[in-house]
């Protein structure tokens, strides 16, 4: 026994390994690439500032790119993982509690009231209020209601609200710029990201993180079930609240500052399992590295394909995770019957 469980950490370390390279990889890769390929020395250069021009596409614009890739996809997979062994729901995604909507409302109004004009941290902030209130709601659901159900439930309902009202704002947008924006908003880019919004998103993502891998032990005693967890002294009243919340801060922290980005959530665990199997705590970490490595590549993708305007990331990974979502449906089906 005691050399299958090695086996099973020595495989979750050797794929943790790969996804950080893999990560490291794309990284620099993001740094090097685009319409205007750099050299690693000009790259170099430009970190440093030794040169205004590449200071400035180096500095301001590719590394919050790459930066916030890494942290929204992070913060996108970690949280899809934990979801997923918290509502025991292999097809949960940090959209099915409403946070992402939720935090697009936030923004959307902050566009349309125009307080966007007035300050650049109006919309992040705004965006990232939205999020933390939903979630004030589902947290005190969750402390209250033992059912799972009950809580996928009720964020589906704060889900389909945040999207009727943030139907209404772009129906009623006071002029086409306004609606164009909030569309663009919704749509989810990291082009014309700064090192402001990294710096605006890190704390509230960081705190998120700290919140959903340390409830690993609590996930894998839940595996057992509801009763078997209680007996190992697991409170699930906490845990969920635990889960809820950090996944509204880093996920809403991702909103504010990328607008929506779905899909990461549910694909990253899923291509972990075959390797590292179905244990919650074991696919955390491993899941954050998988989301930072989809996001990296797929926004890597969007600045190479040549296209006559760049393609919106949301769009991309929506592209790639509707099929992948429709595939776990059938399989699913035909493992019930």
């Amino acid at each position: 026994m005691s050399r299958v469980v090695d086996a099973d950490v020595r495989r979750g370390r050797r794929v943790i390994v790969v996804l950080a390279v893999l990560a490291t990889g794309l990284a620099l890769a993001g740094l090097l690439l685009g319409p205007l390929p750099l050299s690693p020395w000009q790259v170099l250069t430009g970190l440093i500032g030794g040169d205004e021009r590449l200071a400035l596409i180096v500095l301001e614009i590719r590394l919050p790119r790459v930066v916030l890739g890494w942290m929204v996809g992070a913060s996108l997979g970690l949280s899809g993982a934990a979801l997923q062994g918290l509502l025991r729901n292999p097809l949960a995604e940090p959209g099915i509690l409403g946070v992402s909507a939720s935090a697009g409302l936030g923004a959307v109004l902050a566009l349309y009231f125009g307080l966007a004009q007035v300050s650049a941290w109006a919309l992040p902030l705004c965006a990232l209020g939205g999020a933390l209130l939903a979630t004030a709601s589902l947290a005190v659901l969750a402390t209250r209601d033992p059912n799972p159900l009950g809580l996928i439930l009720a964020g589906l309902a704060v889900s389909s609200l945040a999207v009727a009202l943030t139907s209404l704002a772009l129906n009623l947008a006071p002029n086409p710029l306004a609606l164009s924006e909030m569309v663009l908003w919704l749509l989810g880019s990291l082009r014309d990201r700064g090192l402001n919004d990294v710096a605006l998103a890190a704390p509230f993502m960081a705190a998120g993180w700290v919140l959903l891998l340390s409830a690993g032990r609590g996930l894998d005693a839940l595996t057992l079930g509801e009763e078997a967890a209680r007996s190992l002294g697991i409170g699930l009243g906490g845990l969920r609240a635990q889960v809820i919340g950090g996944t509204a801060l880093a996920v809403g922290a991702a909103t504010a500052v990328t607008g929506a980005i779905g899909f990461v959530g549910l694909i990253a665990p899923h291509l972990l399992r075959p390797w590292l199997g179905h244990q919650p705590g074991r696919l955390l970490l491993p899941s954050a590295l998988a989301g930072a490595v989809l996001l990296m590549a797929a926004d890597l993708l969007v600045r190479l394909v040549p296209t006559r305007q760049e393609l919106m990331l949301g769009v991309v990974t929506a592209l790639i995770g509707a099929p992948f979502f429709l595939h776990l449906l059938l399989r699913g089906r035909r493992t019930l019957s």
